[in-house]
């Protein structure tokens, strides 16, 4: 058995906790008399990246994901635990920190904590007035859960709902699967002064962070990686190595999912950066609409919102803002 000192987050040494590793290459024949040898093929560097459970255990090594689905299920399995049971990941801190929460991207240096299941709990709400006060946001993987709590609102009264908290049910009907933009609807349509209920799910909870009620900051979102090159998870095709947004698309990448959270009460920075990829080099509106359907078709954007975000990106790109 361990000692619950072993079994405590652990500061992660960041100079190791993501390498390449080269797989064995097997020696060739012997080049024919009188024949040139040709060129050694280089063997293909493999990612690994270091992860431990947020509550507490030991680290892990994880590699040959290419979606937030496999990253999930590869901890799954160095942990010997359900994927189902994974709400989220944070990089670079085991505490519910939605600045460190892992998007689309991680840094090549980045360590995981993954955040899982703890306590289950009921709560009813009365909405007094339009807006709960929420922001939602989800895992990519099945799981919408809270991302931000604005002060003084319905749900900030509240004190048993926490950031953090993933939304399991509304009114016993759950919602497991839903998208956060979905999840944000229903809520919106809760009628104002009837009860409702939320069955909600917090992350486990290490020994120093029982009592804590986190609150997202007022300031922007945090950068979600370090180092110079992220590893991009996709939801379709192969993950890429590729640079760092540069400090237009960081700006503009932060615009939009600000106006995500003004229109549909939802944050995502993957979605956001999804974005700004496809309008970043349009030179009209209906080009980046065009653009912007055919990987983002389901949606179903306003035109208002897409209006607005053509000249956030614009702004950004003119130095405007």
């Amino acid at each position: 058995m361990q000692n619950r000192e072993d079994m405590s987050p652990q500061a992660p040494d960041m100079k190791a906790t993501a390498q390449e590793e080269t797989d064995n290459v097997v020696p060739s024949a012997p080049p024919l008399p009188d024949s040139a040898p040709g060129p050694t093929p280089s063997p293909r560097p493999k990612l690994v990246f270091h992860t431990q459970l947020a509550h507490g255990s030991p680290t892990g090594r994880i590699h040959g994901f290419t979606n937030v689905k496999e990253l999930y299920a590869k901890i799954a399995e160095v942990f010997n635990i359900s994927a189902s049971e994974i709400l989220f990941c944070t990089l670079n801190s085991h505490k519910v920190d939605m600045q460190k929460l892992l998007g689309g991207q991680i840094g090549l240096e980045d360590f995981i904590f993954a955040h899982v299941r703890g306590e289950t709990k009921e709560v009813e709400v009365t909405k007094t007035e339009d807006a709960l006060g929420l922001t939602i946001t989800d895992n990519g993987a099945g799981y919408a859960f809270i991302k931000r709590i604005k002060e003084g609102s319905t749900i900030d009264r509240l004190k048993t709902v926490c950031v953090g908290d993933h939304i399991e049910a509304i009114n016993d009907q759950s919602i497991v699967g839903c998208r956060h933009y979905e999840v944000a609807k229903m809520l919106k349509e809760q009628p104002r002064g009837i009860p409702f209920t939320l069955r909600l799910v917090g992350p486990k909870k290490a020994f120093d962070m029982i009592g804590q009620r986190t609150r997202a900051p007022k300031s922007s979102e945090g950068k979600m990686v370090s180092g110079k090159e992220t590893l991009r998870l996709r939801s379709k095709g192969a993950a890429t190595v590729q640079d760092v947004p540069s400090e237009f698309e960081e700006r503009a990448i932060k615009k939009v999912d600000d106006l995500l959270e003004s229109y549909m009460g939802i944050r995502d920075v993957e979605l956001a950066t999804t974005i700004v990829e496809a309008g970043k080099d349009k030179k009209n509106p209906d080009d980046f609409a065009e653009a912007l359907d055919s990987v983002l078709g389901d949606f179903a954007f306003p035109d208002v919102f897409l209006f607005d975000v053509w000249g956030a990106i614009g702004d950004v790109k003119n130095g405007r803002v």
